[in-house]
């Protein structure tokens, strides 16, 4: 087997509110294969978006290792890990981040100059949009487009560097059932059609029912891997 695209060895996260120190990951081992769609459940306060964070060069562990297509990122430095960040990693939040004063189009062209690349030519817009079924929408504003029609325009935002791998945190988070449905198939197709890695962080356990492969998370450890029906029945809120 090849070696994983992403993965965590005794991942460890301390923080502290005051005197009172806060474990948010206890040892947590994760590893994903290229081509999976992995979700990542449980309760609020569980550590799966501060794991989210950490494997997205956002933060650093506390101890353990974090190994991205190839780079050791717990041992990079500043520089290194921002160039990971930006070269290797799609990200999509539960807020929307599109800047309200540019268009579709500017919206991705500043992301991909962010990472260093010069702007992307109109027909590579025009494939990326047309993989969220949004290629009418380049010349539109964010505020002029739905709630779902924002998101998909952040997931073309996340692709426009051809990540490794894409981090999604709470994606439907802010999206009504039909929405959510819309996102949920969109990443089905980006898995299957492109192979694209994704690692989605959800407490709803009906998008974690999309993905290949579940991790239940609880009190910042893994509880259990798998695609068991109670796993997803189990995941809390």
């Amino acid at each position: 087997m090849n070696p994983p695209i992403l993965e965590t060895v005794d991942l460890r996260m301390v923080y502290h509110v005051g005197h009172v120190e806060v474990h948010a990951l206890r040892g947590v081992d994760v590893q994903v294969q290229k081509g999976e769609f992995v979700a990542i459940i449980g309760p609020s306060g569980c550590g799966k978006s501060t794991l989210l964070h950490l494997l997205g060069g956002l933060a650093r562990p506390t101890s353990g290792r974090i190994v991205v297509d190839g780079v050791e990122v717990s041992a990079a430095g500043d520089f290194e890990r921002t160039a990971v960040r930006r070269r290797k990693i799609g990200f999509v939040f539960q807020r929307f981040n599109l800047f309200p004063t540019l268009t579709v189009r500017g919206n991705l062209e500043i992301a991909r100059q962010i990472q260093g690349d010069g702007v992307p030519a109109r027909d590579e817009l025009v494939r990326l949009l047309e993989m969220v079924g949004l290629p009418h929408k380049m010349d539109m504003k964010p505020l002029d487009l739905s709630a779902g029609e924002q998101q998909r325009i952040a997931i073309a935002r996340a692709l426009v560097n051809h990540p490794a791998i894409v981090l999604a945190d709470e994606p439907t988070g802010n999206l009504d059932s039909v929405n959510s449905s819309m996102i949920l198939e969109l990443f089905q197709d980006l898995n299957r059609r492109l192979g694209q890695t994704i690692m989605m962080i959800t407490h709803n356990p009906e998008a974690a029912a999309v993905a290949h492969r579940i991790i239940e998370m609880k009190d910042g450890r893994v509880l259990s891997h798998g695609i068991l029906p109670q796993l997803v029945t189990g995941a809390g809120t």
